[in-house]
């Protein structure tokens, strides 16, 4: 299966990412089924979460949605690495853990197989070989369809290729983030690896949301988990911003939508993960697949972020 397109983010139902201090708070429930409504509604059949993803709260509600609306052809991504409860010494790839996880996955989504199986970050304690070999035997059984990675660098992904093929890789990348441009999608291009960044709006800074000069929105991530993303607080992305949204009022579209619309228009990328709080924040996400960004247009947009 060749995996492709824009997919539903839910690293922030009923927490905020694998974060512990998080897990319960993040998107209610009830908001959650409003947004998978509204992409359900909207041709968005991905759903991307991850065990740890508000302590197995994500997968949860995936699951009484999937239950309560019966959809078909719904594609379902997760991840395995960090603790569902908050155990740093609950972490990791090893053969059993994963074989744990995947089990209690399966539960919480409410299905028999899921679709894309993501190590969710390099385990440093378990040979990638082992990692790998569970995977595939999950793959035999039919319990996944495939498996992939994210937060792998080049020398990762080069590593994974010595013992099996991943069907994806999921790092960030945006206006704000072109490191993968180096190695890693280049890498991904020469043996058919469907790249499907997270952060393409780079934790809300390619919104708008944020001014120079002007305090961080209660509840943001700036508020909430601003590490990441400090280093934008500079004046040369500020600078960048206020080009990106001459651009954008230009088109007559809002700066989401154009650095989405920027992500999906580059070379080697297959698609990519929108992850909104509210369903009204998918209007963005639906106006980028339609937003035509030349080879040219890209070069130009991207110069702003130089």
């Amino acid at each position: 299966m060749t995996f492709s397109g824009i997919s539903l983010g839910c690293g922030n139902f009923g927490g905020i990412g694998s974060a512990p201090e998080f897990f319960g708070q993040g998107i209610s429930e009830d908001e959650a089924f409003a947004i998978m409504d509204r992409a359900w509604e909207n041709g968005l059949h991905w759903f991307d979460t991850a065990d740890a993803y508000g302590g197995g709260r994500s997968e949860q509600f995936i699951g009484r949605w999937r239950e309560a609306r019966a959809p078909e052809g719904l594609v379902l991504t997760t991840k395995v690495f960090h603790s569902t409860v908050g155990n740093p010494d609950d972490t990791g790839l090893a053969p059993p853990r994963i074989r744990r996880q995947v089990e209690a996955s399966l539960a919480r989504l409410g299905v028999d197989r899921i679709d894309l199986y993501l190590a969710h970050e390099p385990d440093p304690e378990t040979p990638v070989a082992d990692t790998i070999a569970c995977f595939e035997r999950l793959v035999d059984e039919g319990l996944i369809g495939a498996w992939g990675l994210s937060n792998y660098d080049h020398a990762g992904i080069a590593e994974a290729l010595r013992h099996g093929r991943p069907a994806a890789v999921q790092n960030t990348y945006s206006l704000l983030d072109r490191s993968d441009e180096d190695g890693v999608l280049p890498l991904c291009i020469a043996n058919a690896i469907s790249y499907v960044p997270f952060g393409p709006l780079a934790g809300g800074w390619l919104t708008g949301k944020y001014r120079r000069g002007e305090s961080f929105p209660a509840g943001s991530r700036m508020t909430q988990r601003p590490g990441p993303y400090e280093r934008f607080v500079d004046d040369a992305v500020f600078d960048g911003l206020d080009r990106l949204r001459e651009e954008a009022d230009a088109r007559g579209v809002t700066t989401a939508a154009l650095a989405f619309a920027w992500v999906l228009a580059s070379p080697g990328v297959s698609g990519a993960v929108c992850g909104p709080n509210r369903a009204d924040q998918l209007d963005p996400i639906f106006v980028a697949r339609d937003l035509v960004v030349t080879p040219a247009d890209r070069d130009r947009v991207a110069s702003f972020f130089s």
